[in-house]
C-alpha cells in the first residue's frame, strides 16, 4: 500500500491516482535529500527530458493538492465557527458566576441573621419523624402476633420464623423496650416462639420418616405434585417467577434459579432464601434444610436433637409395624370366598399354611406314581414352604426388601439432618439454649458434638436403626435372646430337639452387636411446653410388642437365615456408600456382621446336622436300593417321565440340589456348602459301593473287570463308545476297522473261553441283583450329571460374584470359603462306579452264555432224527436273555443295553466254532441242530431292539456256513475253500477235516491238500 492511497480523490480525476503511483516516493521521505537528484540530472544525457518529466509531476502534486484542499473546505470552515461558538460560551458562562457569587455572599449574610431557630425547626423535624417511626413500629409489631400465627397455619414456617426473629430483635431496640404496651406482644411471641418450635420439629419429624407433604416416593423419586399449592405455586412444589414480560417458566425449565420452593414463597428474600433458588437438589432435601434452618434461627438444635433421638426408636418400631401390618391386610383381603367376619378371626399364617399346602411342590408325577415332592418332602429337613426356592423365603426376602428399603430411606434423611445439626450446632452462640446432656448417653465418641446436638449423632440414628432391623430378622428366625448368645454348638443341639417359642423376648430384648438399653434424654424447659403438645418424655425402655410377622409369613425359623442374608447385604452395601466419608467406619459393622455371625455359627451347623440326618435316612432306608417293582415297559431319559432313578440317590439329589440353593442364596457361605454337598455325595458314593460289592462280591465277572488286561480290551472295545460322553477314558473313537475290532473281541473271547468251565456258583444268578446293577448304573450316571450341572452353576455364580467384585468397590469385607474338592471330581466317580456296574452286566452275560454253550463239548451229535426244537441249553439261554433284557430295558438306556448283550453275539459265534473241535462226530441231524441252535440265540438277540440285527445276522450266518461244510464231500469242500479261502482261518477250514462225518471219507492227505490251498 502507498503513501498517496489515502488522498481524497474524486472518481472523475482518478488518473491522479496513477500519476502518483508513478512518483518515487523517496520524494515523501521525512529527510529530503535533494543532492542525489540534481546529481541525476546533471550526469543524465537527456536532462532537457528529465526536468520536463519533473514539472509533469510538479504539476500533478499541485493539482492532488487543489483536490485534498476543495476536500476539506468545508470541515475546515465548520470547525472555525464552532470553535467561535465554544469561546462565546465560555465568556457567558464566566459572567453567570460571578452574578451567582454575589447573590450567594448575600444570601449567606440574610442566613446568618437566623440560624439558631432553623436549627430548633430541623430538630423538631427530625423528633416527629423517630416518633411517627416508632409508633409505626409499635402497630406492625402489635400485628406480628396474627402474622406469624396465618404463616403457620399456611405452613410457611421459614417465613414465620424471620419474622419472629426480626420482630424479636426489634423489640431490644432502645426506645421500644420501655414501651408498656409492647408486653403482652413480647408474651406473645415467646409462646408463638415454642409453638414455631413444636410445629417446625412436627414437620421434620414427619420428613424424616417420608410421611410429610414434600417427602421423596418410594420409587425413587419426589413426590412432584403430591400435595395441593397455593395460586402462585406450581404443582412441583416450585414458586413460577415471571419472566422476558409474563412468560412463564415450565416445570422441567432450565432456568432453575428462577424457582423457589412453595414453602418460601411467602419468606423475606436473604442469602438461605437465595441459595435454596439455586440448588439443585432434590425438593425433600431442600424441606429439610429449611427445618433444620429453621431450628437454628430459633436456637433449638440441641433441643431438637433431644427429640428426634428419644422418637427414633417408637416411631421406626411403629414404622416397621405398620408395614407389616399393611402387608397382612392385604393378604387377608385378597383371600377368595371369606367374608369380613370370618377374616377378622383368622390370621394370614393359617390362610397362606391352607394354601401352600395343596401346592408343596409342582406336581410332577411319575408313570410308576411317585412324585418328587414326595421324595423331597419325605428326606429334607424342610417343608417345601421353607425351601429355599419356597414360598416362605420369598415371601420373608420381599418382606424385609421393603422394610430395610424404608429404612435407607429414612436414614438417608437423618444422614442430612444429623450433618445439618453438627454444622448448625457449632456455629449457633445463642447463650439462652442450654446444652443438653444425657447422663448415660454413649453414642459418639465426639462427646462435645454430640452435646450440642442433644445426643443425636448418625452413628446414633445408625445404631438405632439397625438395632430395630436386628430384631425384626430374631423374630422372622424365631431367634430367641438365648440363642443370639450361646455357643453354636449348643445352639444347634437345641434347636434340634425343641422349637423355640417367639414369646420369649424380654425387656432386656436381643443381647446382639448393637442391643442396647435407651437413656431418658431430659428436655429441657424451654420445651417444657411440647409434652403438652403430645410429645411423650417418657423413653422407649420399655417392653415392646412383636412385630407380627407371623401374620404374614408362611413359617418362621432359622432356615429363613437364607432369605434375610441377600437383603442384609444389600442394605450394608447402601448405607455404606450413603454415609459421609468421616463416618464410614459406621458401616463396616452391624447388621451384616450380625447376620453373617448368626449364619455361621447357628444356620450352618444346624443346617449340616438336619440335612446329614436327612442323608443318613435316605441311604439307610430298605427301598434306597431296591429297583422299583412297577417300572415303565421301556425306557425314558427324563425324570419327570419315569425315569426309574432310585430312591435313594434321587432324594440324595434332590438333597444337594437343595443345599446348593442355600449356598445360592448366600455367596459367602457357598463355599461351606458344597463341601456339605461333597460330603453327603462321599457318604453317598460309600453307600451306593457297597451295594455294587453286595451285588458282585466273590463273581468272576467282577474279578475280571479288575485284571489289566481284560480292562485294556474292553477299554479298547469300539462297544465302549458309548461312555464317551459319560466319562474321558481314554476310549477309542468308533473309527476302528473291521479286522482291529474282530482282533480285540477274538482276544476278550479267547480269555473268557480259556475260563471253562463255568460254575454256576461263580455267576450272578439273582435276577433282582443284575436289575440292582442295571438300576444302579443310570442312576449314578443320573447323579453324576446332576453334579456336574450343579458344579457348572456354582463355577459360574462363583465368576459372576468376582467379577462383580472387581466392578465395584465393597465397603466391607465379605470373601467366600473355598470348597476342597471340585464336584466334578464326584461326577467322575459316580460314573465310573455306573461303567463299573455296566461292564459287569456285560461280562456277566458272556460268562452266562458259555456257562450255558459248554455243555455243546459234553454231547454227540449223531441224531437219528431231525428236532423240532434247539437244545435245551439254547432255549434256557435264549429264554435267559429274553427276560433279562426285558427286566433290565426300563432302568436302561438303549446304548447301554446294547454294550450289556452287545457282547453275546461275539463270544457265541466264537464258541460255536472252537467247539468243533472238541466234538468227536457229527451227523447230517446234529448239523440241521447246531444251525437251528444259532437260529434260535439269533432271534433271542435280534428281539433286543437296541442290538445291530444285521451285524448279529452276519456272524451267525457265517457259524451256519462254517458247519454246513461237514455237509459237503471233500472235493467239494477244497472248491469251496479255494473260492473263500478268507472267510475262515486255516484253522478252522483244518478243523472241519478232524471231525468224524457219517458217509463222508476224508483222504490221509487231506490237510496237506488243504494247507497248498490257503495262502501261508
Amino acid at each position: 500500500m502507498g503513501i498517496f492511497d489515502g488522498l481524497p480523490i474524486s472518481r472523475d480525476k482518478s488518473y491522479l491516482r496513477e500519476e502518483l503511483s508513478k512518483i518515487d516516493e523517496s520524494w515523501a521521505a521525512a529527510r529530503f535529500d535533494s543532492l542525489p537528484h540534481v546529481v541525476h540530472i546533471l550526469t543524465s544525457k537527456d536532462r532537457e527530458r528529465d526536468v520536463q518529466i519533473l514539472k509533469e509531476q510538479s504539476d500533478i502534486i499541485e493539482e492532488v493538492v487543489d483536490e485534498v484542499v476543495h476536500a476539506y473546505h468545508g470541515g475546515f470552515n465548520k470547525a472555525i465557527q464552532n470553535y467561535s461558538q465554544i469561546l462565546r460560551l465560555f465568556s457567558e458562562s464566566a459572567q453567570d458566576i460571578g452574578v451567582l457569587k454575589v447573590d450567594l455572599a448575600e444570601a449567606k449574610k440574610l442566613l446568618g441573621a437566623r440560624n439558631k431557630q432553623l436549627h430548633q425547626l430541623w430538630y423538631r423535624s427530625v423528633t416527629l419523624r423517630h416518633i411517627i417511626s416508632l409508633l409505626d413500629q409499635i402497630e406492625g409489631i402489635a400485628k406480628v402476633p396474627g402474622r406469624i400465627e396465618k404463616l403457620i397455619a399456611e405452613k410457611q414456617f421459614y417465613a414465620a420464623v424471620q419474622l419472629h426473629v426480626q420482630s424479636s430483635l426489634m423489640l431490644e431496640r432502645e426506645g421500644l423496650q420501655t414501651v408498656g404496651a409492647l408486653q403482652d406482644v413480647r408474651s406473645e411471641l415467646t409462646k408463638l416462639r415454642g409453638v414455631l418450635f413444636y410445629k417446625v420439629l412436627e414437620d421434620l419429624h414427619s420428613h424424616l420418616y417420608n410421611k410429610g407433604e414434600y417427602s421423596s416416593s418410594f420409587d425413587g423419586h419426589d413426590e412432584d405434585g403430591a400435595t395441593d399449592v397455593q395460586d402462585d405455586a406450581t404443582s412441583d412444589g416450585y414458586t413460577t417467577m415471571q419472566v422476558n414480560g409474563g412468560d412463564t417458566v415450565p416445570r422441567d425449565g432450565k432456568i432453575v434459579s428462577r424457582q423457589i420452593p412453595t414453602w418460601l414463597s411467602d419468606s423475606t428474600p436473604d442469602e438461605f432464601v437465595e441459595a435454596m433458588r439455586k440448588s439443585d437438589a432434590p425438593l425433600h432435601v431442600k424441606y429439610l434444610q429449611t427445618m433444620v434452618e429453621c431450628l437454628c434461627m430459633l436456637g433449638k438444635v440441641a433441643a431438637a436433637g433431644a427429640m428426634i433421638s428419644q422418637r427414633l426408636r417408637p416411631t421406626i418400631r411403629e414404622i416397621i409395624i405398620a408395614k407389616i401390618k399393611a402387608k397382612a391386610d392385604h393378604v387377608n383381603s385378597s383371600r377368595p370366598g371369606i367374608g369380613q367376619a370370618t377374616s377378622s378371626m383368622l390370621t394370614g399364617l393359617h390362610y397362606l399354611k391352607g394354601q401352600l399346602e395343596s401346592h408343596r411342590l409342582p406336581k410332577q408325577k411319575r408313570q410308576n406314581g411317585i412324585t418328587l415332592a414326595g421324595t423331597l418332602l419325605a428326606v429334607s429337613p424342610v417343608s417345601p414352604v421353607m425351601s429355599p426356592a419356597g414360598t416362605a423365603q420369598m415371601v420373608a426376602k420381599e418382606l424385609l426388601d421393603s422394610v430395610l428399603e424404608t429404612v435407607v430411606r429414612i436414614f438417608e434423611n437423618h444422614i442430612i439432618v444429623g450433618e445439618l445439626l453438627e454444622l448448625k450446632s457449632s456455629q449457633q452462640v445463642d447463650l439462652n439454649t442450654p446444652k443438653v446432656m444425657a447422663a448415660d448417653i454413649n453414642w459418639n465418641p465426639d462427646s462435645d458434638a454430640s452435646h450440642d446436638t442433644g445426643g443425636y449423632t448418625l452413628g446414633f440414628s445408625l445404631t438405632v436403626l439397625q438395632s430395630e432391623c436386628q430384631q425384626l430378622i430374631c423374630e422372622i428366625l424365631r431367634a430367641t435372646p438365648e440363642a443370639a448368645s450361646a455357643d453354636a454348638a449348643v445352639q444347634t443341639a437345641r434347636l434340634a430337639s425343641k422349637a423355640p417359642s417367639k414369646d420369649k423376648r424380654s425387656e432386656d430384648g436381643l443381647t446382639f452387636a448393637f442391643r442396647f438399653t435407651d437413656a431418658t434424654i431430659p428436655i429441657p424447659n424451654q420445651g417444657s411446653d411440647l409434652i403438652r403438645q403430645g410429645w411423650s418424655r417418657r423413653g422407649p425402655n420399655v417392653l415392646q410388642e412383636g412385630y407380627g410377622t407371623a401374620a404374614v409369613l408362611p413359617e418362621q425359623g432359622i432356615y429363613l437365615a437364607a432369605s434375610v442374608y441377600r437383603p442384609v447385604v444389600q442394605f450394608t452395601d447402601k448405607v455404606a456408600s450413603m454415609l459421609p466419608e468421616k463416618f464410614c467406619q459406621l458401616g463396616n459393622d452391624g447388621l451384616l456382621t450380625f447376620v453373617e455371625n448368626f449364619v455361621k455359627d447357628h444356620f450352618l451347623p444346624t443346617m449340616f446336622v438336619d440335612y446329614r440326618k436327612g442323608v443318613q435316612q435316605a441311604i439307610s432306608s430298605p427301598a434306597a436300593f431296591r429297583p422299583r417293582a412297577h417300572a415303565a415297559a421301556s425306557y425314558t431319559p427324563l425324570i419327570e417321565k419315569g425315569r426309574p432313578v432310585l430312591q435313594g440317590l434321587l432324594a440324595i439329589d434332590l438333597l444337594a440340589k437343595e443345599v446348593l440353593g442355600w449356598a445360592q442364596a448366600m455367596p459367602k457361605f457357598a463355599g461351606d456348602l458344597i463341601n456339605y454337598v461333597q460330603t453327603f455325595l462321599e457318604r453317598t458314593y460309600e453307600r451306593c459301593r457297597t451295594s455294587y460289592m453286595e451285588a458282585v462280591l466273590e463273581k468272576q465277572s467282577y474279578m475280571l473287570i479288575g485284571r489289566h488286561d481284560v480292562e485294556n480290551l474292553m477299554r479298547l472295545d469300539p462297544a465302549s463308545a458309548c461312555f464317551q460322553n459319560s466319562l474321558d477314558q481314554g476310549i477309542p473313537e468308533t473309527n476302528a476297522s473291521d479286522e482291529e475290532t474282530t482282533e480285540v473281541e477274538m482276544e476278550l473271547s479267547d480269555i473268557l473261553l480259556n475260563l471253562r468251565p463255568i460254575k454256576q456258583e461263580n455267576l450272578i444268578r439273582d435276577d433282582n441283583k443284575l436289575i440292582l446293577l442295571a438300576s444302579l448304573s443310570d442312576s449314578l450316571e443320573y447323579v453324576a450329571e446332576s453334579i456336574e450341572r450343579l458344579g457348572k452353576s456354582s463355577m459360574k455364580d462363583r465368576d459372576q460374584l468376582e467379577e462383580k467384585r472387581s466392578q465395584k468397590p465393597m465397603h466391607h469385607s465379605r470373601t467366600s470359603s473355598a470348597p476342597s474338592k471340585d464336584l466334578a471330581s464326584f461326577a467322575d466317580e459316580y460314573r465310573k462306579l455306573s461303567i463299573d456296574c455296566l461292564k459287569v452286566l456285560r461280562i456277566e452275560m458272556q460268562l452266562e452264555t458259555i456257562f450255558h454253550m459248554q455243555e455243546m463239548t459234553n454231547r454227540e451229535y449223531l441224531d437219528d432224527q431231525d428236532a423240532e426244537e434247539p437244545d435245551d441249553f439254547v432255549i434256557s439261554l435264549t429264554s435267559q436273555i429274553t427276560r433279562r433284557d426285558e427286566e433290565m430295558a426300563p432302568f436302561v438306556a438303549g446304548a447301554k443295553r446294547n454294550y450289556i448283550f452287545g457282547g453275546i453275539c461275539s463270544i457265541a459265534a466264537n464258541a460255536f466254532m472252537k467247539a468243533l473241535v472238541d466234538i468227536k462226530s457229527i451227523n447230517l441231524f446234529g448239523v440241521q441242530q447246531i444251525c437251528r441252535n444259532s437260529i434260535a440265540l439269533e432271534q433271542a438277540l435280534a428281539a433286543i431292539s437296541s442290538i445291530d440285527n444285521e451285524a448279529i445276522q452276519l456272524r451267525l450266518d457265517r457259524i451256519r456256513t462254517y458247519y454246513e461244510l461237514l455237509n459237503m464231500p471233500f472235493e467239494a469242500l477244497l472248491a469251496f475253500i479255494a473260492e473263500h479261502e478268507h472267510l475262515f482261518t486255516s484253522a478252522e477250514y483244518t478243523n472241519l477235516l478232524k471231525v468224524q462225518v457219517p458217509g463222508r471219507e476224508i483222504p490221509s492227505d487231506a490237510e496237506d491238500r488243504v494247507a497248498e490251498i490257503l495262502p501261508r
